[in-house]
């Protein structure tokens, strides 16, 4: 549905354009942002890869490991029906690491290893468990303290003052996922 939307708003900007005799700036336009958005991507390159690479460091030294551990109250109150130990807890936390660090690029390579476990779980394999449900909850509302990808966004561009962010991040993450993890126990407590 979304890409009809999308579909439709660009064809009805480029046939407006056309008739108003502004098809050369609309041309412009798509030129220069489209190089802006390779040249950003190759300016990224560089953070991505140390931020995926530290946490790489920090699986392989066991650190994730021990964030995990700590983290087994918290994944016990919010996924009752994974058993301890089980290999999504370690999944679940490690997505979670990454992304309170704003880090999404190295919070995805868990976060599906994470679902395969749920899924495994699962007694019914073509609907989703409500531990599935959950993360999937969490996972969209955003659970970041510190946005790393939007603060070098801001630096790449220039802000005088790129870690202003932090503050507004914080509030809008702990309401988001406060939101997310009430609308998830009660959805859970009603089935």
């Amino acid at each position: 549905m979304l890409n009809y939307l999308w579909s439709g708003m660009i064809i009805f900007a480029i046939l407006i354009a056309a008739f108003s005799g502004g098809m050369e700036a609309i041309t412009q336009s798509a030129l220069d942002s489209s190089m802006e958005a390779v040249d950003l991507a190759f300016k990224m390159c560089g953070s991505v890869a140390m931020w995926t690479g530290i946490m790489r460091i920090a699986e392989k030294s066991g650190i994730i490991e021990g964030l995990a551990r700590k983290m087994g109250p918290v994944l016990r109150f919010l996924f009752p029906d994974i058993p301890e130990g089980h290999p999504a807890q370690k999944y679940i936390a490690t997505n979670m690491i990454a992304n309170v660090l704003g880090l999404g690029w190295a919070a995805t390579p868990p976060g599906l290893k994470a679902m395969e476990e749920l899924q495994k779980l699962n007694k019914k394999k073509d609907v989703a468990s409500h531990a599935m449900c959950m993360f999937m909850i969490i996972n969209i509302s955003s659970v970041q303290i510190i946005s790393i990808n939007i603060i070098s966004y801001r630096m790449q561009y220039g802000s005088q003052n790129p870690t202003e962010i932090i503050g507004p991040s914080i509030l809008a993450t702990l309401f988001s996922t406060l939101v997310a993890i009430i609308y998830g126990k009660l959805k859970y407590r009603k089935e």
